[in-house]
């Protein structure tokens, strides 16, 4: 059994992999090449989470990853979101490796929401904003400039500093002109590429900010008394999700518009998975807004799980 910890899944998993990794996987999804179970999710006392997340990968791998979410946390210099994934083999069931689960989440988050907008956004998007400076908005930085020529990325966060911190790191890191903004809507004013990554679990984002043409991935709440956006831009917008049973259960940003009486199920277009096969037209108009509600899913992590550990047998 092979432990595979956190730096040695960032070394492993680079972002240009791990999103053709992401991209291969949902489609094979789509395609009944694997089984997606839908997750438990444990409300701890604390108001806090434990989550079990299994999936079974196409004929030589399944697993679960087992995480927790203490959105506190970046308070006090721990990451929000941790745990271990564990690979199992399918012939005979036995552990093959514990793979960091924090590292898994946050290289394959970012991945499949690069694989959303490189489907989904206008093809000349240059301008990105990410609401949200953690761990998070690092990894979908990293793969959204891989599907996109960016120009220009603007970012917010609730902490002025953490937001002037990320632009200057990240921008060192990328050659790309990063400019933190004093609130959201400055931040999302111009942009083509829009990625909420935030622990509220209430909206921070307003249809009347988002102009015409762009792409949404709404990524951070992951509950469904949580979301992120407000209900005027899930009404104006074109809404995908990553798996049908994930939304209806747990996708706050749509199950709450719905319980309002604004939207219904069929204001879901359909997954990203049914995109990539092309089971489901994606964006129709350069006007259109898109809007991704990405909830996460196990066979994402097991599948990542998977390409780490071979890689590191491989080493």
């Amino acid at each position: 059994m092979v432990n595979i910890e956190h730096k040695d899944v960032l070394e492993l998993l680079d972002a240009g992999t791990c999103t053709a990794l992401m991209e291969r996987t949902l489609a094979d999804l789509e395609l009944g090449k694997g089984v997606q179970y839908l997750r438990g999710v444990t409300p701890l006392p604390s108001h806090d989470l434990l989550g079990f997340m299994p999936a079974y990968l196409g004929g030589d791998f399944f697993g679960a990853k087992v995480i927790t979410v203490f959105h506190r946390n970046q308070e006090e210099g721990y990451p929000s979101h941790q745990g271990t994934v564990l690979l199992f083999d399918s012939p005979h069931g036995s552990l093959q490796a514990m793979v960091d689960g924090g590292a898994v989440t946050q290289v394959r988050t970012g991945a499949v929401s690069a694989v959303a907008t490189k489907h989904l956004a206008r093809p000349d998007a240059k301008r990105l904003a990410l609401l949200g400076c953690g761990a998070q908005a690092v990894s979908h930085l990293e793969a959204i400039r891989l599907v996109r020529e960016l120009e220009e990325v603007t970012v917010w966060d609730i902490s002025g500093r953490r937001a002037d911190e990320f632009a200057q790191r990240m921008g060192a890191r990328t050659g790309l002109p990063i400019r933190p903004c004093a609130n959201v809507e400055a931040a999302v004013a111009d942009a083509d590429i829009i990625c909420t990554l935030t622990p509220s679990t209430t909206p921070i984002l307003e249809g009347g900010w988002v102009k015409p043409g762009a792409h949404v991935n709404a990524v951070g709440a992951c509950r469904a008394q949580d979301r992120e956006l407000a209900t005027d831009l899930v009404v104006r917008s074109k809404l995908y999700c990553d798996a049908m049973e994930s939304i209806l259960a747990e996708g706050g940003d749509f199950l709450i518009p719905k319980e309002e009486g604004a939207v219904d199920d069929s204001h879901i277009r359909g997954s990203l998975g049914q995109v990539i096969t092309g089971r489901c037209p994606g964006r129709e108009s350069p006007a259109e807004i898109t809007l991704f509600e990405a909830l996460g899913l196990a066979i994402e992590d097991i599948a990542a799980a998977k390409a780490a550990y071979l890689a590191k047998r491989g080493g």
